[in-house]
């Protein structure tokens, strides 16, 4: 009897995309552009400018493995984000507070989970349109788990509603300041213009989003077996029959928690902070908490640890999703991809060209995950693209930002999702099965906002 295939682990999923990366290095041209400095000293692509190199680079097959620890180097400040948070979280959940305001909530929402996802989705989305959130996200994946557990849902589910409100709101993002307002910057824009169209979009977007969530979420409800994780026991996350009651000393730890937060969503507004000031939040919350909550010194150590400890995998990941897109630079091939699929653009109308886009820079995410990353490297292009075939650099805009947020969702190589469902404890075949229909559906309401955009001279 013939054994059952099986989808392998991530880990392996990715080992074997950094193997199809290292081939590419050997078979495709290598090449590059041109590089200047603009006004706030950034370098940019020159468009125009791209060059196949004489001698070629040749990676040898150890690159395979040596590119990992380098990359874990290079990803070294989210790692660390995801360990402290990991740590943070188990000490705020040893106190008990999670699990007693999980039950005023319960006692709250308890009845409508469609208020959850529609809420929940909602405000994800409009975090990373407006904030650019996304990492932050991470450690409520936990606290979203256990409700949606609790109302007769699953883990797919809380990450539905989590990740997709996340990439929803990167796809349609008004103020952005790592995706719109920096494409916008190499395009010679102005900062966050045309932002009326993109809040416009916001209703669809998310409509369509919770109802693909809401659809999963009743099967799952009139029949546990429909998960798509029944049979997966890291993502198998307990409701507890009876919460603890919020009494004086988890209020404190609550206000401590709801402090960090404000903290966090202040410092990335007013003064730019990012992980490293995100972390050093979290571990003083949780060492805060630990005391204020009457574990003691030595026992929030310990739950700090654990919590740390569990998230070892979600490290690995963010390495190894980072080491596909470090072997194409090494291979000096990253900038190949972007000339050869930014050429059949020229050769379009309008329409066809602003959806082009679209597709081009959905492929670009792929390899250029980083958002500001893309729009240094593709806008440039891109925006003087659109010049020539007729369209308003605003298009533009909008394709890179649909191309870059939505497909967030699903490429393996964003670290952000691979992290958030390590925490969940869902396999990535798992998710795409989920997510892959929904991606679809984006992907078809982005196209056709496109060409309204064409149509009405968005600019």
């Amino acid at each position: 009897m013939s054994r059952r295939f099986r989808i392998p682990h991530t880990l392996v999923l990715l080992f074997a995309i950094m193997a199809v990366a290292l081939v590419a290095t050997w078979l495709l041209p290598q090449g590059s552009f041109q590089q200047e400095p603009n006004a706030a000293g950034r370098m940019m692509v020159v468009p125009g400018s791209y060059q196949v190199h004489e001698e070629r680079v040749w990676l040898s097959p150890t690159a395979l493995f040596t590119t990992v620890p380098r990359a874990l180097a290079d990803a070294q400040a989210i790692i660390f984000f995801l360990l402290i948070v990991g740590g943070a979280i188990s000490v705020l959940r040893a106190t008990g507070m999670i699990d007693a305001v999980l039950g005023r909530l319960l006692k709250l929402i308890g009845h409508s989970p469609a208020m959850l996802i529609v809420f929940g989705t909602s405000v994800f989305a409009a975090g990373s349109a407006t904030l650019g959130v996304s990492t932050e996200y991470i450690p409520f994946a936990v606290v979203l788990i256990s409700l949606c557990v609790a109302m007769r849902m699953d883990a797919m589910t809380a990450m539905g509603v989590m990740i997709c409100g996340y990439g929803v709101g990167y796809g349609i993002a008004w103020t952005n300041p790592y995706t719109v307002m920096v494409a916008q910057g190499v395009a010679g824009l102005p900062p966050t213009s045309g932002w009326e169209y993109r809040l416009a979009l916001f209703l669809p977007f998310v409509a369509v989003t919770v109802h693909h969530i809401w659809r999963y979420a009743s099967k799952v409800a009139a029949n546990p077996a429909a998960s798509l994780v029944a049979d997966v026991e890291s993502a198998r996350h307990a409701a507890a029959s009876e919460y603890p009651a919020l009494d004086r000393r988890r209020w404190l730890v609550l206000l401590i928690t709801v402090a960090g937060l404000v903290a966090m969503v202040y410092g990335i507004a007013r003064h730019g902070w990012y992980l490293t000031e995100l972390g050093a939040i979290w571990l003083a919350v949780a060492m805060a908490a630990g005391l204020v909550g009457g574990l003691g010194a030595s026992e929030t150590a310990k739950q700090f640890g654990i919590g740390a400890s569990e998230l070892a995998v979600v490290a690995l990941l963010v390495g190894f999703a980072r080491s596909i897109g470090m072997i194409l630079e090494d291979g000096q091939v990253l900038h190949t991809i972007v000339h050869g699929a930014s050429m059949p653009l020229a050769a379009m109308g309008q329409e066809l060209s602003a959806v082009g886009m679209l597709v081009l820079q959905t492929l670009m995410n792929l390899f250029i995950p980083s958002g500001s990353g893309q729009a240094f490297a593709t806008m440039p292009i891109m925006a003087p693209l659109a010049d020539v075939v007729g369209l308003e650099r605003q298009v533009a805009v909008l394709a890179f930002q649909f191309g870059d947020g939505l497909s967030n969702i699903i490429i393996p190589t964003n670290i952000v999702l691979m992290a958030i469902l390590g925490v969940a404890g869902i396999p990535y075949d798992r998710w795409v099965r989920f997510v892959a229909p929904l991606f679809l559906k984006l992907l078809v309401l982005a196209a056709a906002s496109l060409v309204v955009a064409v149509w009405i001279g968005y600019a």
